[in-house]
């Protein structure tokens, strides 16, 4: 006879048998659809009843690197090494896979110079670790020379301005931010900062620069102004643009009431969603409900192709009211008429 599994308690919650399984299977799931905000909803929740569970961390894991999320990643990662969860050097190579994303070089180095001064490593896998550990050296030496540069660069007399401002159309600002993508950006902070906070700044290049603050690691809080508000940001700690929390569960809602009826016009919207939220980043834009949000894309998308939809067919569609589906379509307007910079 099947011995019966014991009912599990948190403070004043019980959770029946079956549920961390459940929710284990709904996650790996949700991984392999590619469908990661999902996935960590549902492995988060199987964590809580078992934090031990190799599966679920591993699943944890992955979800938060392809999300973008590394530094989650690294984190979990690192515990899980710690506490000899899972298959050790599987555990390895996916850690330096995620210090990579970081471009923490210098903490793959050490990582690895530990292993081979143990003596741990397998033969089979010498030559694979040796690549990373001597890629990851000329890195951490060029991220050092770098730092020293613009330390230098700061400290000169002589300092070249970006002239921010002059920058009126794409092909220039992309030019520009192509020439400091291959340099240290921190000597020129003060004016990224006050492009950022003007009034003046265009949205769409606020983002391509905020982007490339995240991208070099930049770890202080700057200012930052679109639409009349203004918020503090540490670049580093902003989700990645095209993996906006909000942004994913207006594709999610979108998906469900058109991937089977109307892919060609879903793919549409999903275009539409990704430019204004690129626009918006790093901001919150209103309103909460990412319901009202997809009504109002798939509204729009429906009157810019000449078929007139009634804002109460889709209030009833998404099951949100016509004031919330209002003043997203408000803001997407808002974006849409005075954002998009010259070509």
């Amino acid at each position: 006879m099947k011995k019966r599994e014991r009912v599990k308690r948190k403070e004043n919650v019980i959770f029946f048998p079956g549920l961390e399984q459940r929710l284990t299977e709904k996650g790996i799931e949700s991984l392999q659809m590619k469908k990661y905000e999902e996935a960590i909803s549902f492995l988060e929740d199987a964590k809580e009843l078992d934090s031990e569970n190799g599966d679920v961390l591993m699943g944890l894991v992955l979800a938060y690197f392809e999300s973008g999320g590394f530094r989650k990643a690294k984190k979990l990662a690192n515990e899980l090494l710690l506490k000899g969860i899972g298959d050790y050097f599987q555990m390895v190579d996916l850690y330096l896979t995620i210090l990579i994303q970081l471009h923490e070089y210098q903490e793959i180095v050490s990582t690895i110079e530990v292993l081979m001064d143990e003596k741990e490593i397998p033969p089979e896998k010498h030559d694979h670790f040796l690549t990373i550990l001597q890629f990851s050296r000329r890195m951490a030496e060029q991220k050092q020379a770098d730092k020293e540069e613009a330390h230098q660069e700061k400290n000169s007399p002589i300092h070249k301005s970006l002239d921010l401002f002059s920058l009126h159309n794409t092909t220039e600002q992309m030019l520009l931010l192509s020439k400091l993508a291959e340099k240290n950006i921190r000597p020129y902070i003060q004016e990224i900062q006050d492009y950022l906070i003007s009034e003046a700044g265009q949205p769409f290049f606020k983002t391509t620069l905020l982007t490339l603050l995240k991208e070099q690691e930049y770890e202080k809080e700057i200012e930052i102004q679109k639409f009349h508000q203004i918020i503090k940001v540490i670049p580093t700690n902003l989700p990645e643009v095209h993996t906006q929390p909000k942004m994913q569960k207006i594709i999610k809602h979108l998906e469900e009431n058109l991937e089977n009826s109307n892919p060609v016009l879903l793919a549409e919207i999903i275009g539409m969603v990704e430019r204004i939220f690129f626009i918006g980043y790093p901001f919150e834009l209103e309103p909460e409900n990412p319901s009202a949000w997809a009504a109002a894309f798939h509204y729009l998308a429906e009157e810019y192709m000449g078929n007139g939809p009634e804002l109460f067919d889709s209030a009833e569609e998404y099951r949100v009211s016509s004031k919330e589906i209002n003043l997203a379509i408000v803001k997407i307007r808002e974006i849409e008429e005075n954002s998009y910079p010259n070509f």
